[in-house]
């Protein structure tokens, strides 16, 4: 029989009374996490030595954190609006002030990306494993005692129906053997706490109520669940964008994920779609080979472990609309998405929100299992997916850094990858922005060779940079070599080249190849367009007001400066004397920064800032 609770601390202390003082809590990864209720088993071990309790999860999402003076005072302007109301997990707050008691452990198979870098225990505790094996390897081989899930609920009818929503991932791939295991005498509990802010996803992630065994429902414990920001897209994003936009056959199946390259790729199918002479003429300035460009018919087919706002925005324009063996236009395990996203999702009829079948994650990330209709719905297949650093031989490098601490985790890129060898005119499609500056200095992101690797060479598929596309499946090493250098930034590429011709491995590899791969370029490509009002900075809506925009634009260029005093001097000389505009003066003023002699400093950084970006956006 379900219990029925209104308290988190009463559930809390039933769960205990039941299992007993050796917890294993299983939680979704990202919005899924039953917050109050690990809220409360965790005050409870704070308070009780004697009570072990083992977090088994991923992606523990926060307010984003600040690594700077300026990053802070745009916080304080964006973060106390966007996520007002947020509940956040206690145990993260400790654990990123190591302040964890003995009795608690946390273990992770993914990270949110870069957050957790400078924290020892998440390092130690994290489990790299793919998407695809987590429930086996990690959860199950613990083994859990506590299933703690956030749901939805649909009360249109006589009795409630209530939905995984955005994270049917792992719990469905568990939930049969858990339940075998405690009908066969060994102890589980599998809870749930409604939040009505959760969209109600019918079909697969719809689930029995009976199998819970309590249930947490009250108004008091419902809360906002956590929305992504949406981020700038950069020109080198969009132009990237646009290359694999030309990589996906109509009729065909795509997985996209979250960010600002995905939703470059996602402008760049709907520009396909709707404005289709000025896309041909887009990629006829990018290359000369062969690439798909007509407008899509059949539409897409989606199968990706993320739902991400990209795939609602194709769905809209009709490009998203191909429907698999099922029914369903998309096949996706978990979704963290923008406030918008979730909005449009609970304002759909069910017959439209149906289109989108939430599934376990041996659905998307793997054919075993009902592997026929698997194949037939997944023709002509491009799984998109970013990257950190790749280099000459094909070898990615997307979740570690060379010193070993781990930014994310391989989560299901893997798996995609390894579908896309076993898919017959499929193609693993990765990623990668061709340089990064940090410091104040710009480094190429394609390598002569990694330190550590994602992705092996002998998977090696596509990779797509803003400066084109590298199809090195099959390709031998000195080709492979060639195509690489080739969609390298050309400040980089010769050096490349040097290194493969001293290593033997490449002979000669023509300069012409690399020469236009300049930012320069790419902005008079685009500049055409953004005349026109396209290709902004925000193609789907933005989550930040006017003045906050504005100071993002400042704020990237000095975290690309860093801690660099001479980069950091070099935006001193070039603010001065700057006029700040309307937007600038807004912008100020968002950041709290007056016209004092203690934010001088402050105000010529952002002047220099703000004169850089605009050189960069007309160039």
């Amino acid at each position: 029989m379900t219990r029925r609770f209104s308290s988190p601390a009463g559930l809390a202390r039933w769960i205990v009374g039941e299992l007993g003082h050796d917890l294993r809590m299983a939680l979704p990864l990202g919005i899924g996490k039953a917050t109050h209720v690990a809220n409360a088993l965790y005050a409870m071990a704070c308070e009780d030595s004697a009570l072990a309790l083992h977090v088994l999860t991923a992606l523990t999402l926060e307010r984003p954190q600040a690594s700077s003076e300026l990053e802070a005072r745009f916080m304080k302007s964006f973060a106390d609006r966007h996520f007002d109301g947020y509940v956040e997990l206690d145990y993260a707050k400790d654990l990123r002030r190591q302040s964890l008691p003995a009795n608690v452990r946390v273990t992770e198979f993914f990270l949110n990306s870069g957050a957790w870098l400078s924290i020892p225990q998440a390092q130690q505790n994290y489990v790299s494993v793919n998407y695809s094996a987590a429930a086996r390897d990690v959860i199950m081989a613990r083994p859990i005692n506590l299933l703690a899930q956030m749901v939805a609920i649909d009360e249109s009818g006589p009795q409630p129906r209530y939905s995984l929503s955005g994270n049917p991932d792992v719990t469905l791939d568990i939930l049969p053997e858990m339940e075998a295991r405690r009908a066969g005498g060994v102890p589980f509990l599998f809870v749930a706490q409604v939040n009505r802010d959760l969209p109600f996803m019918p079909g697969s992630a719809e689930i029995d109520p009976a199998r819970f065994d309590a249930v947490l429902d009250d108004p008091a414990v419902e809360f906002p669940i956590f929305a992504a920001p949406r981020r700038p897209v950069t020109t080198a994003e969009y132009v990237a964008g646009l290359h694999v936009a030309s990589l996906v056959k109509d009729g065909g199946t795509l997985q996209i994920g979250i960010g600002s390259l995905g939703d470059a790729v996602t402008y760049a199918l709907i520009l396909r779609q709707r404005e289709n002479a000025l896309f041909r003429r887009l990629i006829a300035a990018l290359t000369d080979e062969p690439r798909e460009t007509a407008p899509f018919e059949e539409g897409l087919y989606g199968a990706s472990e993320m739902f991400v706002d990209g795939f609602l925005e194709l769905y809209d324009a009709g490009i998203l609309k191909r429907r698999s063996h099922s029914g369903a236009v998309l096949h996706a395990t978990f979704f963290v998405g923008s406030r918008d996203f979730y909005a449009r999702l609970r304002a759909m009829p069910e017959s439209r929100r149906a289109d989108f079948d939430m599934t376990p994650v041996s659905f998307t990330n793997a054919l075993y299992g009902d592997e026929a209709h698997k194949r037939a719905d997944r023709v002509h297949a491009r799984f998109v997916n970013n990257v950190m650093k790749a280099d000459l031989f094909g070898a990615v490098q997307s979740d570690t850094l060379g010193d070993g601490r781990v930014v994310s985790g391989v989560g299901g890129q893997h798996d995609f990858v390894e579908q896309a060898i076993a898919l017959r005119g499929a193609s693993s499609i990765l990623m990668l922005n061709a340089t990064r500056t940090k410091n104040g200095r710009t480094h190429s992101n394609i390598v002569w060779n990694l330190e550590r690797t994602t992705i092996p060479r002998h998977m090696r598929d596509i990779v797509v940079t803003e400066y084109g596309v590298a199809r090195i499946k099959g390709a031998s090493d000195a080709d492979c070599i060639a195509r690489m250098t080739a969609i390298a930034d050309a400040r980089f590429a010769d050096d490349l080249a040097k290194q493969a011709k001293a290593s033997g491995k490449r002979q000669v590899i023509g300069v012409e190849t690399w020469r236009g791969n300049t930012p320069e370029r790419l902005g008079e490509i685009l500049a055409g367009p953004r005349e026109r009002g396209l290709f902004r900075a925000f193609p789907f809506g933005s989550d930040f007001t006017p003045a906050e925009q504005t100071a993002l634009k400042g704020l990237a260029v000095l975290k690309q400066a860093g801690v660099s005093k001479r980069a950091l001097g070099r935006l001193i000389l070039v603010g001065v004397g700057h006029r700040f505009d309307r937007a600038e003066r807004d912008a100020l003023q968002c950041l709290g920064i007056d016209s004092g002699l203690p934010d001088r400093f402050y105000r010529l950084l952002l002047a220099g800032a703000w004169r850089r970006a605009g050189r960069s956006s007309r160039g």
